[in-house]
């Protein structure tokens, strides 16, 4: 395992140079078709109130005679995915050629290693409230908007100590987790995770769920938006291992959620760069949406299951050898999120940049967080069950759509953080009303220097030089004087972004 400790700032990579190159997809060619779906009453409702088929082939289980004859192959299959079509298991060289050979098998793909998870400590939830006053959450809380009626999936690394959380007492007391799963240990009931820390990752998935729903009533704090959120909860993870991340286990939580009617997920986990054989590794090429496996799950649920699905866009912004998102936030049904300095709400420096091959921007949107991502996603899935509770039948697409448009740089969003950071007033009354005016406008300059109005009481604001209407060249300052500030165009400049927080102008140079 690589470990990368900074403060109270852990990156943790689990990986095995035997056990990395062996594990595989094996994906199936066709199904039964005369199976029954795997899903609940539930997820039918919900697919049915927002005018989703019912159930499609993707529905039905996987076929188990495959599963059957492989065992003939002495094969072990481990996770089965309905989604893909597929089931993983670990195999010889001589049992790839043999499973190739079979006429059943549609094809045989290594799972990708270097799995990461952004990891902070309870002292980082200090720093959870100043993100709180970025997003509004007085805004919602006013309105009654708490997350109420909505139930979230959280799939991470760990949940140690959540039941004695004073963060997540209101939770327990009121007995809000509906279910817990292990998928690494299957075996083992739910509960355990609760009190058995076997490495610091196992409590991650408690301070996420206090991102999403935490308040310290004494201190009257308040760290997450969905005080009142139901919640199914799964570990995927298992940091101790050193073998490739088990992308089997994700997508197995995320069909296991779906099959449950859960509506939103969050997921602070993702796949980057590995440490085995670099032929076996993703590239940051990769990254385009459609290469993992766990983003084509990701895409299969925001497209057919009407999940919406919120994801760390990972913590590789320092790192020169990589910088863009993980996987599975580079798919393009997700809701990626970054996260930003405090102050100006430029993007802070370990948050993962969209990559510029992609047709989409990513991330989608960003927030405050001193310790990764991973802390930011939760707190834009806390906003998003506020929404869901406002109006209950809004579509995931509707909700990313509303959040995005609710972010205070919209419509002029970059690949360093999205259209920036999502605002609950805004937000509600876009509810109310679609076709809201946005305070944002555009300027055209000719020449390579100019002199803008803005109009701010900051005497220092944000810059966006960009090379096009997304990509970023550098994000900068500029202080204001009298009124103005002054810009010199940069080599290969086409556009910038001033950012005021309130209100941006986006400067058009011709």
């Amino acid at each position: 395992m690589k470990a990368i400790f900074c403060g109270i700032f852990l990156l943790i990579f689990s990986v095995s140079t035997s056990i990395a190159q062996s594990k595989y997809w094996i994906y199936f060619k066709d199904k039964n078709a005369s199976e029954s779906p795997a899903v609940s009453q539930k997820t039918l409702q919900n697919r049915a109130i927002k005018g989703l088929p019912q159930f499609d082939e993707s529905d039905l289980p996987v076929n188990q005679k495959y599963n059957e004859r492989l065992r003939q192959l002495n094969i072990s299959p481990d996770k089965n995915s309905r989604w893909l079509n597929a089931v993983s298991a670990t195999l010889t060289p001589q049992q790839i050629t043999l499973v190739n050979q079979q006429d059943y098998v549609k094809e045989v793909s290594p799972i990708q290693p270097g799995f990461y998870i952004a990891q902070s400590s309870r002292a980082s939830m200090a720093m959870m409230a100043p993100v709180m006053e970025q997003v509004q959450s007085d805004i919602f809380k006013k309105a009654g908007y708490t997350g109420k009626g909505i139930t979230i999936g959280v799939i991470d690394a760990g949940f140690f100590g959540a039941d004695s959380s004073d963060a997540l007492r209101h939770i327990f007391d009121n007995q809000r987790v509906q279910g817990i799963r292990d998928f690494v240990k299957p075996d083992q009931p739910g509960e355990m995770l609760y009190s058995v820390a076997e490495s610091f990752s196992d409590i991650h998935g408690t301070e996420v769920m206090s991102a999403i729903s935490g308040i310290d009533d004494e201190e009257n704090v308040q760290y997450g938006l969905a005080l009142n959120s139901k919640f199914y909860l799964a570990r995927t993870d298992y940091s101790l291992r050193e073998w490739r991340g088990e992308e089997d286990n994700w997508i197995a939580a995320l069909e296991w959620m779906d099959s449950l009617g859960v509506r939103v997920v969050n997921t602070s986990l993702g796949y980057a760069k590995g440490f085995t054989n670099p032929e076996e590794n993703y590239t940051p090429a990769q990254m385009d949406g459609k290469t993992s496996a766990i983003s084509k799950a990701a895409q299969i649920a925001a497209d057919k299951k009407g999940i919406l699905l919120i994801v760390s866009a990972g913590n590789e912004g320092d790192d020169k050898s990589w910088k863009i998102v993980s996987t599975p936030a580079d798919a393009e049904g997700v809701l990626s999120v970054g996260a930003t300095n405090q102050r100006l709400w430029t993007r802070i420096g370990y948050s993962s940049i969209g990559p510029e091959f992609l047709p989409y921007l990513k991330p989608n949107v960003s927030c405050f967080s001193l310790y990764g991502t991973s802390l930011s996603a939760p707190v834009i899935t806390g906003f998003a069950a506020c929404l869901m509770q406002a109006q209950p039948d809004l579509t995931n697409k509707e909700l990313i759509s509303i959040i995005e448009r609710s972010a205070h740089l919209y419509p002029y969003g970059n690949n360093f953080v999205g259209y920036g950071v999502p605002r609950a007033a805004r937000a509600l009354e876009l509810l109310k009303d679609r076709n809201l005016a946005n305070p944002n406008y555009t300027v055209k300059v000719k020449g390579r220097n100019a002199e803008i109005p803005v109009n701010t009481n900051e005497n220092m604001i944000a810059l966006y030089r960009k090379k096009n209407e997304r990509d970023v060249i550098s994000q900068q300052t500029a202080n204001v004087t009298n009124g103005k500030i002054t810009l010199r165009r940069q080599s290969g400049e086409r556009q910038t972004t001033i950012d005021m927080k309130d209100s941006v102008i986006e400067v058009l140079w011709e």
